[in-house]
């Protein structure tokens, strides 16, 4: 492990910069990006690429589909080098988005069991299997240092921008809900101190690994499984119709991460990393133990108590987070177990 002696690099002094093309949509949205959203030259390309995006033949959870659906999102959040910041309203590349949107919110219900039980499907998540062999497990157990550095690199791509995707929540909520949500969201930016926001966190335990804690850097290696997952808070976010399963999304993450959290600190101290890494990890056990209660009793409670019917879109929150994380643990796993790097590109030094 490489412990940092330098003064902490800013990860927001440089905005990210565009990646390479994963396929015909991607490579639409990235050309139209490289102009003036009120050009004439990117209109003819997003309209042949939203017809692209409607048609079934497109993998609703493949590297195309995906990397272009996090290049739209992304220009709500810090957008890219280069890129006029017009393109966030541009009605081209949101038709197109919001095509690739239904692909994948179609998918997402057709892969998970649905149902209307929130408390039955919160509960699931409440008891974990005592020959439980998920990531943090494996790192935990046996994971070695490239393992670890590969992991952060993936998770990098969410956790340099953690609690923003759920800040859209905000205002789609009222009384105890909203109210609830914003003291959590206190927590999540460090209680306003910006050098305890768990995104800066991050980035330190980045720089103690060696890696480039710069926003967006890794956008390039992440491959298709972390970025759905990504931009499932996103699309869930951003959609005032979805804000019972960013609602439900919330609660599962917190109610999952205090568990794995500490499996993650053991890994990184088994590895030898110092506490600067292990903090941001150490910082979680204890706050979302608390989440979890306040998501469940007083942001699930009273938004379901006001609206009953958000139900089943809470169910599919939590159930869309757990397949996605599935699906992230399952490729991880079976590349490290073959021997071989997780990301599209290794990783240097690996």
């Amino acid at each position: 492990m490489t412990a940092s002696t330098m003064a902490p690099i800013d990860p927001d002094a440089r905005p990210p910069r565009l990646p390479e093309a994963r396929g015909a949509l991607s490579e639409a949205v990235l050309a139209a990006l490289d102009r003036s959203p009120l050009g004439d030259a990117a209109s003819p390309m997003l309209t042949a690429a939203v017809g692209a995006g409607r048609r079934s033949t497109v993998d609703p959870f493949g590297e195309d589909l995906q990397l272009s659906l996090y290049l739209c999102y992304e220009m709500h959040y810090r957008g890219f080098a280069g890129v006029d910041p017009g393109w966030e309203w541009d009605p081209e590349l949101l038709r197109l988005r919001g095509a690739m949107e239904r692909h994948f919110l179609q998918a997402l219900r057709a892969r998970v069991p649905g149902g209307d039980d929130v408390d039955a499907a919160l509960a699931e998540l409440l008891v974990e299997p005592v020959d439980g062999q998920g990531v943090s497990h494996h790192l935990r157990d046996r994971g070695e240092a490239w393992q670890m550095r590969e992991y952060v690199a993936h998770r990098s791509i969410y956790h340099l921008k953690e609690a923003d995707p759920h800040a859209w929540l905000i205002p789609r909520l009222r009384g105890r809900a909203k109210a609830a949500l914003v003291a959590v969201e206190f927590d999540e930016y460090g209680g306003g101190r910006a050098e305890a926001m768990h995104s800066r966190l991050f980035a330190d335990l980045m720089e103690e690994l060696g890696l480039d804690p710069h926003y967006g850097h890794y956008l390039d290696a992440v491959p298709a499984p972390m970025l759905a997952t990504v931009n499932m808070m996103s699309m869930f976010g951003l959609h005032r119709s979805l804000r019972g399963a960013m609602a439900g999304h919330f609660a599962a993450a917190e109610i999952t991460t205090a568990p794995s959290a500490r499996r993650m600190a053991q890994a990184l101290e088994r590895l030898g990393a110092g506490p600067r890494a292990v903090r941001f990890f150490t910082e979680h056990i204890e706050a979302d133990a608390v989440h979890e209660q306040v998501l469940r009793r007083d942001v699930l409670g009273d938004l379901l108590g006001r609206e009953p019917e958000l139900a089943a879109d809470v169910v599919l929150g939590i159930q869309a987070t757990c397949l996605l994380e599935d699906r992230l643990g399952e490729h991880l796993l079976s590349c490290w177990d073959a021997g071989r790097t997780s990301l599209r590109h290794p990783l240097p030094g690996r």
